[in-house]
């Protein structure tokens, strides 16, 4: 399987913490945890002509699924030395725009991927605070491919800081991709093509 299939949705991010109105319970296992999360994704319904009444189920849903990640960790790990460089204005907006760009662009074209996949899940390990649930997606063309949930314990409750294909990490991915802007142009040009993104992908 090409790695595009699954990051895309990723990077088309890139070319949180909000405080959601939806919360997790905190006796959620990590496999628990990981299985709510796909499980929300695949709800996600996709198409230019959405009712009203999708179109709410899907904002629903993309919310629940935001929460089960760590965007701020994410947003850290990925802007790396120069998120300390950024004002707590800055960082804050940076998180709200990735949880942004995860909503109306990653969610719902990830929702397209697994719901051609089958899924099953491996042993879940766990240390010092850090869960790896292991994830075996058959696809019908391609064949099998293994997924690495990594889930971190943040205030009771397991949530998702990384996503790793075939020994490919999503942050370190996303890394490179906002590395490539900051070095080549700044951070200002960066944050300016994640708002344009979200703004093509909210039409």
């Amino acid at each position: 399987m090409k790695l595009t299939r699954f990051w895309l949705p990723v990077l088309i991010a890139l070319t949180l913490l909000t405080t959601p109105a939806w919360s997790m319970g905190d006796s959620l296992s990590p496999l628990e945890t990981v299985k709510t999360l796909l499980n929300t994704i695949q709800k996600i319904e996709n198409g230019d002509k959405l009712t009203d009444k999708q179109q709410t189920a899907n904002k629903k849903n993309s919310e629940k699924a935001v929460t089960i990640l760590d965007v701020e960790l994410v947003s850290q790990k990925t802007l790396g030395k120069y998120w300390d460089k950024r004002t707590e204005q800055e960082q804050g907006k940076f998180v709200t725009i990735l949880g942004e760009l995860f909503e109306w662009v990653a969610f719902p074209n990830s929702a397209k991927f697994f719901s051609e996949l089958k899924l099953e899940y491996g042993e879940t390990k766990e240390k010092k605070g850090i869960a790896t649930v292991p994830l075996t997606v058959t696809h019908k063309e391609e064949g099998e491919v293994q997924i690495d949930f990594v889930l971190k314990k943040n205030s009771q409750r397991w949530r998702v800081v990384d996503v790793v294909l075939d020994g490919v990490s999503m942050r370190s991915n996303l890394r490179t991709q906002f590395y490539k802007v900051l070095k080549k142009k700044n951070y200002p040009e960066l944050v300016r093509r994640m708002l344009k993104k979200l703004e093509e992908a909210k039409g």
